[in-house]
């Protein structure tokens, strides 16, 4: 469709002709990012475009106020054709049931850490294979306690503060860009999560052998393996995304070493990784000897993209090298 039919357009129509732009700019999810940001423009939901497009409804609104959001939504599209993320454009990121404010400066939730913040969320509420803190809180143990090292948005915090809100949440991040992006999404849900601006190796001493849980998607990745997608090579702050040393390992040792010394005995520590880092991820928890049970597992799509263990009783000794 020509640019100049977008005026008449249907809901349909439009998402069709943005779609096709998308595709031939090699942009992955077109239909999807097609309906999102003619959502954005107009002001809806996707399920409310949706539900319009089945009604054959007009892309626009008429007047002035339609011409204001044809140019909003021609405006976004280059923006995403140019591959800017998605989310940065319409200023959103959705992970797990929450809605995150997110934008330059902080990393962008993935999917794939949803099933990490599961890992944590099942030994949270225990399970029949792993009753987990079930079993202490029926005990009369006092609510657990969770750390989430290196939070960025706060989506893992956050994810796990408001699905069961008798935890306490801490949430740390040294980055003061990502930092503002997390006290602003913590206000969106009444600041469930403490917040603190800290370097992740070394906070929250106060906490040392008291936590119950310790969950990171820490910077991981190797100084060597630029992303290829532009989305997250141009646009993802570097602080984010490297994690040092010529294995990309230096940043998650030291959150490995926090985690040692915050745990207490029978306490989870899970951390995302790379898909290739599995075997590397599982020598370098186990070599603290601070750790049993270590092991890689998958994520939805039955890739391994985190390690998980649980703190023994060796006694953690500050300065121990990994």
């Amino acid at each position: 469709m020509p640019q100049p039919q977008l005026d008449s357009a249907s809901v349909r129509e439009a998402v069709a002709w943005a779609r096709a732009e998308l595709t031939a700019a090699d942009v992955p999810s077109a239909r999807v990012d097609a309906e999102l940001l003619l959502a954005y423009a107009r002001g809806l939901t996707r399920a409310e475009l949706v539900r319009a497009a089945l009604m054959n409804e007009p892309a626009w609104l008429e007047g002035n106020e339609g011409a204001t959001q044809r140019t909003k939504f021609l405006d976004a599209l280059a923006r995403r054709i140019a591959r800017e993320p998605l989310q940065h454009i319409t200023g959103r990121a959705f992970f797990r049931y929450l809605e995150l404010e997110v934008g330059p400066g902080v990393f962008t939730p993935r999917p794939e850490t949803e099933s990490v913040t599961q890992v944590a969320i099942d030994e949270l509420v225990g399970t029949p294979e792993n009753p987990g803190r079930a079993v202490l809180a029926a005990a009369g143990q006092a609510s657990p306690i969770v750390v989430d090292l290196c939070t960025g948005s706060g989506a893992i915090a956050l994810a796990i503060a408001t699905e069961l809100p008798t935890t306490t949440v801490y949430g740390v991040e040294l980055s003061s860009d990502a930092f503002a992006w997390t006290q602003r999404n913590n206000a969106r849900y009444e600041d469930p999560v403490k917040l603190v601006r800290a370097d992740a190796r070394t906070a929250l001493k106060n906490l040392d052998g008291q936590v119950d849980v310790v969950i990171s998607n820490p910077p991981y990745v190797p100084p060597n393996a630029i992303p290829k997608d532009p989305e997250v090579a141009h646009h993802d702050p570097e602080i984010a995304l490297y994690g040092l040393g010529p294995d990309g390992l230096e940043v998650p040792r030291g959150i490995t070493r926090a985690a040692g010394r915050l745990l207490r005995p029978g306490g989870l520590h899970v951390m995302e990784h790379a898909e290739v880092q599995g075997p590397a991820a599982i020598d370098m928890v186990t070599a603290t000897g601070l750790f049993d049970r270590v092991e890689t597992r998958v994520d939805l799509t039955n890739r391994p993209r985190m390690v998980v263990a649980y703190r023994n009783s060796s006694a953690y000794l500050e300065g121990s090298s990994l």
